[in-house]
């Protein structure tokens, strides 16, 4: 039923790689959210002005400002769906983002407001009613509120939107705080103790705390996070796939929306093999990347050594020698060059996060371990940072 319901709304539903399609998807997700939240909020408000009940107002409140949530990412998804210009070349995908941070500290806003006003209910108490209306209404809140859950789950599932995932939590934890609102309003009733200002401030402190969590995942494409490490595979995977690539290492992920990705490596590939053939082969990958996952790749060649066995087994002895000092540290880009006195063992080490180690003493580890084996080797080693998630 869902998914005629969505095929009917959104045109060419299963081209979810095009601008046009996942604005639709967003659009509709939006306007059904908007059309929910408000009619849960009229009818929580009204019942809760007639009961006197401070939590189901917030809880009404909470609605109203699901609603204007909804409002904020149809703008976003709208502008987000804009294509690039001469003063936005990589697009306008961000926007989603920044539609994302405005409706989270909109929640953490509001979360404040109803904390105040329900801890002036509890320093003044008032009496509330209960009624079957009541509960009847909570409990219809929830069963909707679960309906807009797997809905804008399935949505974000769809298009790979963090906004609508955002939204789906949102609606997941409506069910929690109504819930603490319908049970605060049950007890009140059998024990006549009066729970309704401490409900009301449990769902006001749940709201903020959704609110942080909202702003900090909204916020974290924004600040440039590691990649999502199945696309970080993928990436790997697929070059390595293809015949003449010995190794790929430098990976970097550009997000400038969903749906604008970026991305560069380093391909390792033969030196005594014919560059022009190594060309082609490059632009083979870069070309399908954009085809077959619309993802923009610029990869740079490394010619590597393979016909001099000396040479590739320093290269797979000092490669599993640095694993002794992390697991996670790599090296890529060996040469060697011969000289009357020394050789210089030139290659870039790439050193995890976690790693303790300043780069100079990592530098004078890896050289005393070579030397140990190779008393004429000297090493010079370009320490790299890792821009990939190292999990």
């Amino acid at each position: 039923m869902l998914e005629a319901f969505i095929r009917t709304f959104v045109p060419n539903a299963d081209q979810t790689e095009l601008p046009a399609v996942r604005n639709s998807y967003g659009t509709f997700a939006s306007i059904v959210c908007i059309v929910c939240n408000v009619l849960l909020c009229v009818g929580k408000g009204v019942v809760g002005v007639l009961s006197g009940s401070v939590s189901i107002v917030a809880d009404a409140v909470n609605n109203l400002s699901d609603a204007s949530s909804n409002i904020i990412s149809l703008i976003g998804f709208r502008l987000a769906s804009k294509p690039a210009d001469e003063e936005h070349p990589y697009g306008h995908g961000r926007i989603e983002y920044l539609a994302g941070v405005a409706v989270s500290v909109l929640i953490m806003f509001i979360g404040i407001e109803l904390i105040k006003t329900s801890a002036q209910k509890i320093a003044e108490p008032s009496p509330t009613d209960f009624s079957p209306v009541i509960v009847g209404i909570l409990i219809g809140s929830m069963l909707v509120k679960l309906w807009m859950a797997h809905f804008n789950h399935v949505l974000a599932q769809r298009i790979d939107s963090v906004a609508l995932e955002a939204t789906s939590v949102d609606s997941r934890n409506d069910v929690i705080t109504t819930a603490a609102v319908l049970g605060a309003a049950v007890v009140s009733a059998l024990t006549g103790f009066d729970l309704d200002g401490w409900a009301g401030l449990v769902v006001g402190a749940f709201i903020v705390a959704s609110g942080v969590g909202l702003v900090r995942d909204t916020l974290n494409p924004l600040l440039g996070e590691a990649p999502d490490p199945a696309l970080v595979r993928h990436i790997h995977d697929k070059i390595l796939s293809y015949p003449g690539v010995l190794g790929t290492h430098d990976l970097m992920v550009h997000d400038y929306g969903p749906g604008r990705q970026f991305a560069s490596a380093h391909v390792e590939m033969a030196a005594e093999v014919d560059p022009m053939e190594s060309h082609d082969t490059i632009d083979n990958i870069e070309q399908e990347f954009l085809s077959q996952d619309n993802l923009h790749v610029v990869l740079h060649y490394d010619p590597i050594v393979t016909d001099d066995p000396k040479v590739t087994n320093l290269r797979n002895w000092i490669a599993q020698q640095v694993t002794m000092i992390h697991p996670k540290l790599t090296i890529h880009d060996l040469r060697t060059v011969p000289g009357p006195t020394h050789t210089n063992v030139i290659f870039d080490c790439v050193r995890p996060h976690e790693l303790e180690m300043s780069d100079d003493e990592l530098r004078g580890t890896i050289n005393g371990m070579v030397r140990e084996k190779h008393p004429t080797y000297n090493c010079v080693i370009t320490i790299d940072q890792s821009y990939v998630s190292s999990k």
